[in-house]
């Protein structure tokens, strides 16, 4: 259930046993698109309910950075933390948790199984839809390169919000990743179009399926859900010029052309432009990110 006095929260309710009723059509607009996300309950990884479960059998052994280490590994549990803990700063002065970690110490551990009930799990909402769980499940795991080559790069680059970074890169495709637990039929029509045609663009698919930019949306929920400033603001593409804007971008580029291999025709455009982020050379940085990579 979605906590009455903060609409727009991510809720943190109990499993449903109702069948989950998939969009079979796009909404009309991004204004459709973000009462529907703002109405809607968010799963998590089944082994983040189940671990969840566990933890809550022996609260009084936990802290925040035993519940961080888990929260951090599932994107959809770390946008509803964020996002709770905003409700609770929301009409109040102080500053804001930037990390899932603060968001916590902020919270308590008590409070936070409070209000953080057993999860309805992703597993659940794609049952019968084998092939977009794992369209979803290969898009999650791309989104833990994402974030350990931004990680590597902010550390390069001794930039002091390495944490934001980090989480920026882990949730740049938070967006899709609702789409494939609300609509996997669609999502899985944008996959067939690019098997039939790699030559396509995803934005550009994504726009025709959906009638929106994945983008514009998941800026416009970051915003309604209360996401820190700085986490919106590192997460926003149309600023690339800004180095930590740059660095998440780069990340999340990198780890989408070396999901299948290090052979993508993009990869040498993609090497150079992480060469002047890092000011290093190319072959340097080319052998920067293959040793992250063999790191993660």
């Amino acid at each position: 259930m979605q906590t009455p006095s903060q609409p727009g929260a991510l809720p943190a309710s109990p499993v449903s046993v109702e069948p989950m009723v998939h969009l079979n059509e796009p909404l009309p607009d991004l204004a459709s698109w973000i009462r529907y996300f703002l109405h809607t309950d968010i799963p998590v990884l089944l082994e983040t309910s189940d671990a969840l479960e566990v933890l809550r059998a022996k609260e009084e052994d936990v802290d925040a950075g035993i519940l961080a280490e888990l929260v951090d590994n599932d994107p959809f549990m770390t946008m509803k933390v964020l996002a709770y803990v905003a409700s609770l700063r929301r009409n109040k002065e102080g500053t804001q948790t930037e990390t899932v970690v603060s968001a916590l110490v902020m919270m308590g551990v008590a409070p936070f199984f409070r209000n953080f009930g057993l999860q309805p799990t992703v597993q659940d909402y794609l049952r019968g839809q084998p092939a977009a769980l794992e369209a979803l499940l290969a898009l999650i795991k791309r989104a833990h390169r994402a974030a350990h080559f931004a990680t590597g790069f902010a550390v390069h680059r001794a930039d002091t919000d390495v944490a934001v970074i980090r989480e920026a890169a882990f949730l740049h495709d938070f967006a899709e990743m609702l789409m494939f637990c609300y609509a996997p039929e669609l999502e899985m029509e944008i996959r067939a179009m690019q098997r039939a045609n790699p030559s396509l663009r995803t934005n550009s698919l994504q726009r025709f399926v959906f009638n929106i930019d994945l983008n514009d949306l998941r800026q416009s929920l970051m915003l309604h859900w209360g996401f820190p400033e700085l986490l919106v603001r590192i997460s926003d593409g149309r600023h690339a010029e800004h180095p930590s804007v740059r660095n998440v971008l780069l990340a999340v580029r990198l780890a989408r052309h070396t999901e299948s291999g290090w052979d993508n025709a993009a990869l040498p455009d993609d090497i150079e432009e992480i060469a002047q982020l890092l000011n290093a050379t190319p072959r340097v940085a080319r052998g920067f990110v293959y040793k992250i990579d063999q790191s993660v």
